[in-house]
């Protein structure tokens, strides 16, 4: 309904998020940054960045991964980026998103988010809490405002959106 919105908006991988930007080798983070932000002209048009964050090690092989988060990187001011940290399960990514945002030269603030009552719709979270934000960014609302802690999340729902 947006086409500027959406035109300014990356909805990064997963796999590139976690394995290319926060845990891969300084060019290879680089190398992917450019792909995210950079339009086919060569123009940095990305003010708007959703991350899924993941809890798992670069170290540790054991360390697989459980859970998910979102980071929202602001761009708009391209000096002095923010980092939006939402997680459902209090602070269990804070590390990993620390991380990332650091990786992407952003401020972090951490904000509000529901907090799942199961171990294992964190996902849901991501997901239904990344759509919340991006209808409040459509309605041009400020994402120091966009707390998520009225968010209700609802896996069925979530399903038939899918299935289209």
């Amino acid at each position: 309904e947006n086409p500027d919105l959406a035109a300014r908006t990356r909805l990064v991988d997963p796999l590139i998020a976690h394995y290319h930007l926060r845990l891969g080798s300084d060019n290879a983070a680089l190398r992917a940054f450019q792909r995210i932000v950079y339009d086919r002209n060569g123009n940095d048009i990305a003010d708007f960045m959703f991350l899924p964050v993941n809890d798992a090690s670069a170290t540790d092989p054991e360390r697989r991964g459980s859970h998910w988060s979102l980071l929202m990187v602001d761009r708009r001011e391209r000096e002095r980026p923010v980092a939006y940290h939402y997680d459902s399960a209090g602070r269990l990514n804070d590390q990993p998103a620390a991380q990332l945002a650091r990786r992407l030269g952003a401020h972090l603030v951490p904000t509000r988010i529901t907090q799942q009552q199961n171990g294992y719709d964190c996902g849901v979270f991501v997901l239904d809490g990344t759509r919340a934000l991006v209808g409040r960014l459509g309605q041009r609302r400020q994402p120091a405002r966009l707390h998520l802690d009225y968010l209700a999340v609802d896996r069925q729902a979530l399903q038939n959106r899918l299935r289209g």
